[in-house]
């Protein structure tokens, strides 16, 4: 496990347990020991069970954490995530940030799992973005993997992406410099991936002529845009895959998917996932 995991681990139990837990201090003897479980109430995919690990043993080392699920695994209601034997009073001042990390981590890959299944069989990939929880960044795109989706990109280091902003500080002359921009940004960083938001089917057939350019982002288009998109690729660039984003939800993603795009972004992904319903249980 990495140190800023670990780190953000640290933060969540200082943030939940402060100067300690007053009330288990108060009721639970030193010496009394139980053995919990903590279970899933509803379908899921299990996600987070390591980072629920770490919580447990920075509150207390002691503790014996046997994880009975795998990362990635789809797991029925009243199934068993993780067991944990030893002090009662640790067991219980970990339980409500494992809960949390487990509980955010797990609806993420549950409802990117939804949509990998929503698109099956048309070849698209589903993708994340940047929408993420400051912080979180690496569980939560770790969870879109385990639920079957893939990584956009980290950050905005390991990728090139040209939004409509950057265009629009270009103004009126972009026609004449975003080619040699792009040129340049390849000649500075030849393995990354260079990416255009395209807003307008008279924008994609002008960025299709630059050869550079590896994907095109189609935002908020209608059905019929991307469809013409798909064919003017097909046309012009075919090398070049097409991306899908903004107002995609469960009930539409796979009609989006059947218009050719190679592959659907959704900020839904992190920014909406319910979390998912676990409880720890002392047995």
């Amino acid at each position: 496990m990495n140190k800023i995991t670990r780190d953000l681990i640290k933060s969540a139990l200082a943030e939940d347990l402060g100067a300690g837990d007053i009330t288990s201090e108060a009721f639970i003897s030193g010496e009394a020991k139980s053995h919990a479980r903590i279970v899933t109430r509803k379908r899921a995919v299990a996600a987070g069970l390591f980072v629920a690990l770490e919580v447990f043993r920075q509150v207390d080392p002691t503790l014996q954490v046997t994880l009975v699920a795998k990362e990635g695994e789809t797991v029925e209601p009243g199934a068993t995530l993780l067991e944990i034997h030893g002090a009662t009073r640790s067991l219980l001042s970990a339980e409500r940030v494992a809960l949390n990390f487990l509980g955010r981590l797990m609806g993420i890959a549950t409802l990117t799992q939804s949509y990998v299944s929503a698109v099956a069989g048309t070849g698209v990939t589903i993708l994340d973005t940047r929408k993420m929880t400051p912080g979180w960044r690496l569980l939560e795109k770790e969870a879109v993997k385990l639920g079957g989706g893939k990584n956009h990109r980290m950050g905005l280091f390991d990728a090139i992406l040209i939004k409509d902003n950057h265009l629009a500080a270009l103004g009126m002359e972009q026609k004449n410099i975003l080619p040699k921009k792009i040129q340049e940004l390849r000649i500075k960083h030849p393995n990354l991936k260079i990416e255009i938001e395209a807003d307008t089917l008279e924008q994609i057939a002008f960025f299709l002529t630059i050869k550079e350019v590896n994907t095109l982002l189609l935002d908020n288009m209608s059905l019929e845009e991307m469809s013409r998109a798909v064919v003017l690729k097909n046309q012009v660039s075919p090398k070049v895959r097409l991306e899908a984003s903004g107002g995609i939800t469960l009930e539409n993603v796979r009609t989006v998917a059947e218009t050719g795009v190679d592959e659907i972004s959704l900020g839904a992904l992190t920014h909406s996932a319910l979390w998912a319903d676990l409880s720890l249980e002392v047995l």
